[in-house]
C-alpha cells in the first residue's frame, strides 16, 4: 500500500540550539525534544526522569470525595462491595487493582463481577445488578464502564444498590444518577489531565482512598504494572500523568513482575534470566534505567510494544472467547503454581482467538471483493450473523492494513446487530456514529475505536447514513496511510551516544512516539536478501556521506528487491531501535517504508 511521508515542520532553530547546550546533547535529539513540548532544561529532567510525586491530587476530579466518603462508609460497617468491570484488558486490570487494593485493607466481604460478553454485552448490565441485589451487596464500584449507564443507574437505585462509576470514555449530556461518577472527560470536571485509562481512573480513585486512610503511597507502588498495561492496551496517550504511570509501571514490570505477568510472558518465550531475582517495589523512584543487568530480571528488556502485542491479547483472550473473570484470577493470583496453570489455560484461549481472527478476517476480505459498492466506499461496514463477537473489533483493525478507512465489522449478539469500528489517522469515527444514533440501541467509545448495536431492521438505513457522513468528513489525502517523519538526518548522526539519550524517550506510544527518520540517498552493501514472509535484510549506507553501515529490516517490502539489489540508491524512513542476537547488541534501522527517487515527494 502506497505511503505519503509527511514531514513535520521545523521549530524554533534558537530554542534547540539553548537546549542543545544546556544538556551536553546532539541538537537533533534537542530538536525531537521540542517538538514534543520539552523547550528548558527543568523541563528535560522532568522529561527523562519522571517522578511519582508530579502525580496529580485525585481530588481535583469532580466526585473523588464522594466517592472516597462512600466507600470508607462500606469498609467502616463491614458493607458487602462488589467490584465490576468490563472484560477487556482495561477492565480486568482496573477490577483486578480495586479489588486487591480493597482486600489488602482487610475487607473481607468484596468480590468481583465481569459481564459475559454474550450474554449481558459490554459494560454494567440488569443481570450484573440483580446479582448485586440477590447477593446484598450495598456498593458496586464500576470499572472502565457505565458512563452511559443512565436507565440501569435508575434499575440499581429502585433495588437499594449504590454504584461509583469509574470511566475514562465521553459521557453524553446526561449522567447516571450514581452516588459518585469519576470521569475525567465530564465536561464539569476540571482535572488537569483528561486521558487516563480506565485502569488508570481505578488508580486514582485508591490513590483518593490511600490519602484517607493515611496510607504511604509507596504501598500503592506495586500496582502500576496494572495501570501500564492498561495504558497500552488501551491505546491512550503516553503523555502527562501517563507517562509517568507508564515508565514506572514499566519499571516494575522489569523487576518485579506479578506472578500472573511472569507466567503468561512464558509463553511468548521472555523468561527470567537464570538467577534473576525481583527487585524491592520500593527501589521504583531510584533512578537508573531498567536496561542494566540489575535493572530487570527477564531475557530482554519489556517495552510498551511488548505489552500491547504479547500481555495485552492474551489477558484479552478470556473475555473474547470465554469470561473475563479468568483475566482477573490471573492479575490477582499470587501463587506461582496456580498463576501458570490459569495462564496455559488463557494461552490455549488466545490459540482459538487467533485462528477464528484469522478466518474471520479472510471471510471479511472476500466480502469485500465480492461487492462493488464497498470496493468503491469511503467507508467499509460488513456484517455477518455468524461470526464471533470476541473477534470483530481485532478484524477491524485488520481491514484497515487492506483497505484504509473508516471500518465496522458487525455481527448478531441477543437479537441485535453489534459491531465495533476502528478509524483511520485524524477521523473521528465516534463523532461520526453519534450521528447516525438515531438508528442505534447503544454506542459508545473513544475517537479511533468505537461500538455500537442496533436492531436488524436498521442495518442498510445505518449503512447508508455512515457512508453519507464519512464522505462528507472525509479527504482523499486522509486515505492515504501517512507516515509522520520527525526529521531528516544524515546516518553520521547515528552513534552509541545518540541511540543511549534517544532510549531514554521511552516510554513510547500515542502522543510521545518512536521518533521517525528519514534519510535519502542511501544503498545496501550487496549482501541484502529477503527472508520470512517477504522482509528485507539489508546493510545500509549512505552515498556521498562518510558513515558506518548499519543493519537494517523492512517488514513486508521485499518487492523492492530487485531495485536494490542492482546497488541503486533509494530513500528510507525509520525507527532507530537495538536488536539483541546471541548476547551482542547492535543498532538496527527498522525501516518503515522505502521510496525511490523518482517516488519521491520532492
Amino acid at each position: 500500500m502506497e505511503k505519503r511521508w509527511v514531514l513535520k515542520e521545523r521549530v524554533n532553530e534558537e530554542t534547540v540550539k539553548i537546549l542543545a547546550n544546556e544538556l551536553g546533547i546532539n541538537p537533533v535529539l534537542a530538536e525531537l525534544l521540542v517538538q514534543r513540548g520539552v523547550t528548558t532544561y527543568d523541563e528535560a529532567k522532568d522529561f527523562f526522569r519522571p517522578s511519582l510525586q508530579q502525580l496529580h491530587d485525585p481530588f481535583l476530579m469532580k466526585d473523588m470525595d464522594k466517592a472516597a466518603d462512600r466507600i470508607i462508609r462500606a469498609l467502616d460497617t463491614g458493607e458487602k462491595i462488589l467490584v465490576y468491570g468490563d472484560y477487556d484488558v482495561d477492565g480486568t486490570t482496573a477490577v483486578s487493582l480495586v479489588y486487591t487494593f480493597l482486600k489488602e485493607l482487610g475487607h473481607k466481604d468484596v468480590d468481583f463481577y465481569i459481564p459475559d460478553r454474550y450474554a449481558e454485552g459490554y459494560g454494567i448490565s440488569y443481570k450484573g445488578i440483580e446479582f448485586a441485589r440477590d447477593n446484598n451487596f450495598g456498593l458496586v464500584i464500576a470499572l472502565d464502564c457505565g458512563i452511559k449507564a443512565i436507565e440501569k443507574i435508575k434499575k440499581a437505585n429502585e433495588y437499594k444498590v449504590d454504584f461509583i462509576i469509574c470511566d475514562h470514555h465521553r459521557p453524553a449530556e446526561q449522567l447516571p444518577d450514581a452516588v459518585a461518577v469519576l470521569d475525567p472527560k465530564r465536561a464539569d470536571c476540571s482535572y488537569p489531565f483528561k486521558e487516563l485509562s480506565g485502569c488508570g481512573v481505578g488508580f486514582k480513585l485508591i490513590q483518593a482512598m490511600a490519602d484517607r486512610k493515611g496510607i504511604d503511597y509507596t504501598r500503592l507502588y506495586k500496582y502500576l504494572d496494572l495501570v501500564v498495561v492498561s495504558i497500552a492496551s488501551d491505546i491512550v496517550p503516553i503523555t502527562g500523568e501517563n507517562r509517568i504511570l507508564a515508565y514506572y509501571g514499566l519499571k516494575l514490570l522489569n523487576s518485579h513482575p506479578r506472578p500472573g505477568f511472569e507466567a503468561i510472558l512464558k509463553f511468548s518465550n521472555i523468561n527470567r534470566r537464570q538467577g534473576a531475582v525481583p527487585r524491592p517495589v520500593e527501589e521504583l523512584e531510584k533512578n537508573g534505567s531498567n536496561g542494566d543487568e540489575n535493572g530487570y530480571i527477564f531475557s530482554r528488556e519489556l517495552t510498551i510494544s511488548d505489552l500491547v502485542f504479547l500481555l495485552g491479547p492474551r489477558i484479552n483472550a478470556a473475555g473474547r472467547i470465554e469470561s473475563g473473570r479468568n483475566s482477573v484470577e490471573l492479575l490477582i493470583c499470587s501463587d506461582e503454581a496456580e498463576a501458570e496453570t490459569i495462564a496455559l489455560q488463557i494461552n490455549e484461549l488466545n490459540t482459538t482467538r487467533r485462528d477464528l481472527d484469522s478466518s474471520t478476517t479472510d471471510m471479511a476480505l472476500d466480502s469485500i471483493k465480492n461487492d462493488a459498492r464497498l470496493l468503491t466506499s469511503r467507508a467499509t461496514v460488513v456484517y455477518n450473523p455468524e461470526w464471533h463477537k470476541g473477534v470483530i473489533g481485532i478484524v477491524a483493525s485488520r481491514l484497515i492494513e487492506t483497505y484504509y478507512r473508516p471500518t465496522i465489522v458487525l455481527t448478531k449478539s441477543n437479537g441485535l446487530v453489534t459491531g465495533s469500528a476502528r478509524s483511520i489517522k485524524d477521523f473521528d469515527i465516534y463523532d461520526a456514529i453519534d450521528e447516525c444514533s438515531d438508528l442505534l440501541e447503544h454506542f459508545g467509545g473513544h475517537k479511533y475505536a468505537a461500538g455500537l448495536s442496533m436492531k436488524e431492521e436498521n442495518l442498510n438505513a445505518f449503512i447508508e447514513k455512515f457512508e453519507q457522513v464519512v464522505s462528507r468528513g472525509i479527504t482523499d489525502e486522509m486515505l492515504v496511510p501517512e507516515v509522520e517523519v520527525d526529521l531528516e538526518i544524515n546516518l553520521n548522526v547515528i552513534d552509541q551516544k545518540f541511540f543511549r539519550i534517544l532510549k531514554q524517550f521511552a516510554p513510547f506510544g500515542p502522543g510521545n512516539m518512536s521518533p521517525v527518520f528519514q534519510t535519502n540517498r542511501v544503498m545496501d552493501n550487496g549482501y541484502g536478501r529477503i527472508v520470512g514472509k517477504n522482509h528485507l535484510k539489508l546493510t545500509i549506507g549512505q552515498r556521498e556521506i562518510a558513515s558506518n553501515p548499519f543493519p537494517a529490516i523492512a517488514f513486508q517490502q521485499g518487492d523492492h528487491f530487485t531495485y536494490i539489489n542492482q546497488g541503486r540508491n533509494f530513500n528510507i524512513c525509520y525507527h532507530i531501535e537495538e536488536n539483541e542476537w546471541n548476547n551482542q547488541k547492535t543498532i538496527q534501522l527498522n525501516i518503515k517504508d522505502i521510496k525511490i527517487p523518482n517516488e519521491s515527494e520532492g
